[in-house]
């Protein structure tokens, strides 16, 4: 199980997982192998490190749960890093840029290369984020700013002309962003119109909802909790089942052509 779970010690069963590692092709992480990481500056927080160059991935994502007064007064970033904030739950506080930001369920932060930001949890209960870094590539005459708003002021997007699968694009696309955040939402029985092979990466925390996705031609279960790496030119596509939605937010690296 683990500490996601709140279970810890023997079981009552044999060791077993659902979670599948394909260093530098795909992973699936299932919460029940999570392990808290002590990380300099987060304070009072549960912070586990999910995709990192050690998978193959050109980022790092990390799933936090913030307790009571916790957070990152540090600053999260550095010289050359964009960073990316989602709240899963709760509110917190963001700082960055000399700006305030209160965020609750929904809410998200962009903060361009060289930006700190800062967060801190308002509640006495928990609040969780999903938070993405990486590396900026620069490109001649365009630069990123910072970008911050809630989901559910967003444009719903029908996904390749999909009335039952919707699109929501975080960041505007514009060449000074290197990268975008998405959420994909299928309902029921809906699916991608093919299975996708590409360049692009992408880091995936499924929100809501359980589906079976192909990764690399391997059909594989998932559902809310889970976390997907997925490398360049892995095969991959998914469809919902069950009641309810199954929806999933997700990193893509763009708007730049390959160095070689």
């Amino acid at each position: 199980m683990g500490y996601l779970n709140n279970v810890v010690g023997y079981r009552e069963d044999l060791l077993s997982s659902r979670s599948i590692v394909r260093h530098g092709n795909f992973a699936l992480l299932t919460p029940d192998g999570l392990v808290k990481n002590i990380i300099p500056g987060f304070e009072n927080c549960d912070a586990t490190i999910l995709s990192t160059p050690k998978l193959g991935a050109s980022f790092v994502d990390y799933l936090v749960t913030l307790h009571e007064k916790g957070g990152n007064t540090q600053g999260f970033g550095g010289e050359g890093i964009e960073t990316f904030l989602y709240v899963i739950s709760g509110e917190i506080t963001a700082g960055v840029q000399g700006q305030t930001f209160t965020l609750t369920q929904g809410g998200y932060l962009y903060c361009p290369p060289g930006d700190l930001v800062t967060f801190t949890n308002n509640l006495a209960t928990d609040s969780q984020v999903f938070l993405y870094k990486r590396r900026y590539v620069p490109t001649e005459n365009h630069a990123p700013y910072l970008v911050s708003g809630n989901v559910s002021q967003l444009e719903r997007i029908h996904y390749e002309g999909m009335d039952n699968v919707i699109l929501i694009d975080f960041l505007p696309k514009e060449l000074g962003f290197d990268m975008n955040m998405h959420i994909l939402a299928f309902e029921p029985g809906a699916s991608h119109g093919y299975i996708e092979t590409h360049v692009q990466e992408h880091g995936a925390y499924i929100l809501s909802g359980q589906g079976v996705y192909n990764l690399d031609n391997q059909w594989v279960p998932v559902k809310k909790g889970d976390y997907i790496f997925m490398g360049a030119y892995s095969l991959q596509a998914g469809y919902g089942v069950g009641g309810e939605t199954f929806s999933y937010i997700y990193s893509k690296d763009c708007n730049r052509d390959v160095e070689i």
